[in-house]
């Protein structure tokens, strides 16, 4: 675990392609995350899900809004990436997203209901690409020319990482 509380698993170390057995763990982890966030949520009461996971940052209410936001862009990404030649993927302002009334204040479970519900979609999709799919290109207007081998890793990462800000909040604030 890092000390830096933005990047408590690190930050993302981008990649260019995988192999198949880092693709699996990749897949898996997508997979479990609607779980691992679960959890990590079990039994905060409202007080808490309005706490910043960190001085400055968003609250645990917020991340969890923005794991559907982020997660909903990144499939529509896949999808793209998939369907098209070298697509152009539009950003989205995540932190302005994070202040709009869907995100600051409304109950957690739509947004988990959204992330269950895609990512079991989402491993459906991912589980049925083959060989040529991973290499398939999109441009990013920050990243470049990326491939849905990079977006497997990003978002494999992603998960983890916001996950990983609530338990470690939990560890600090001794909520478990």
């Amino acid at each position: 675990m890092s000390e830096d509380l933005r990047y408590p698993i690190g930050g993302f170390e981008p990649v260019e392609s995988l192999t198949d057995d880092q693709r699996s763990i990749c897949i898996a982890h997508i997979a479990e995350m609607p779980a691992r966030l679960s959890a990590a949520l079990a039994g905060l009461r409202e007080p808490q899900l309005d706490t910043p996971y960190r001085p400055g940052g968003w609250t645990v209410r917020q991340l969890v809004h923005h794991i559907a936001d982020s997660h909903m862009n990144a499939f529509t990404r896949f999808k793209l990436a998939l369907t098209e030649t070298e697509p152009i993927i539009k950003t989205y302002e995540e932190a302005l997203w994070a202040e709009l009334a869907d995100t600051k204040t409304p109950p957690i479970e739509p947004s988990l209901a959204i992330v269950e519900n895609l990512h079991r979609r989402w491993v459906i999709l991912l589980r049925s690409l083959g060989p040529t799919d991973w290499p398939r290109k999109f441009r990013h207007p920050q990243w470049g020319l990326a491939s849905v081998d990079f977006l497997l890793a990003q978002y494999a990462w992603h998960g983890r990482h916001h996950v990983a800000h609530i338990t470690s909040l939990r560890e600090r604030n001794g909520w478990n």
